[in-house]
């Protein structure tokens, strides 16, 4: 995809939520509201006992999944909610298995578009970012916003769909931004 916005000039970190139900059950939940599973919280909770080389900053979707994913993984911290964290809608196909999944560049209907979701999650990480100040911004969110910003970070493709409850570093440097495991 071309012409889009450059990522703010600095590192942050996205981390997608613990395993839901649908995670689980192979069902397309862009937009459902659907719950962590007993082991999603369990790997959330996992994210508790890391340690972070710089103060942080905690920011988060504000779907339950990704909520519950920043509450129990920075017990210490507030995190605050950011409607452009959220995952993309997938329109008709929301509840459906995901062997039904449309291609990426589609728009389904009645759910957002690719470039649409980029856009958004581009805004969202820029107010982050400068919510964040001083501090490493640590993104609570999903698939989707994980793999929209490989693509703002220059990366060449959006990638595999990332873990549960794994910090992904985007590293900033020497003008470019680099995906790192935490």
């Amino acid at each position: 995809m071309e012409d889009l916005p450059p990522l703010p000039p600095r590192t942050i970190c996205l981390i997608r939520h613990g395993e839901t139900t649908a995670n689980r059950d192979g069902i397309i939940a862009g937009r459902l509201d659907v719950a962590l599973t007993d082991h999603g919280r369990s790997q959330a909770r996992s994210l508790a006992t890391l340690t972070w080389e710089e103060p942080i900053t905690v920011f988060c979707s504000p779907m339950a999944r990704a909520k519950e994913t920043a509450r129990l993984g920075f017990p210490d911290l507030v995190a605050t909610p950011h409607a452009g964290l959220r995952e993309r809608d997938w329109g008709v196909f929301e509840g459906r298995p995901l062997t039904q999944l449309p291609p990426r560049e589609e728009t389904p209907d009645g759910g957002d578009g690719w470039r649409d979701m980029i856009l958004r999650v581009h805004a969202a990480i820029r107010d982050c970012c400068a919510s964040a100040g001083p501090t490493l911004p640590v993104l609570v969110c999903h698939s989707g916003v994980i793999r929209a910003t490989r693509l703002l970070a220059c990366l060449g493709s959006v990638g595999e769909r990332p873990p549960n409850a794994h910090p992904v570093l985007f590293r900033h440097h020497a003008g470019r931004h680099e995906e790192h495991p935490f």
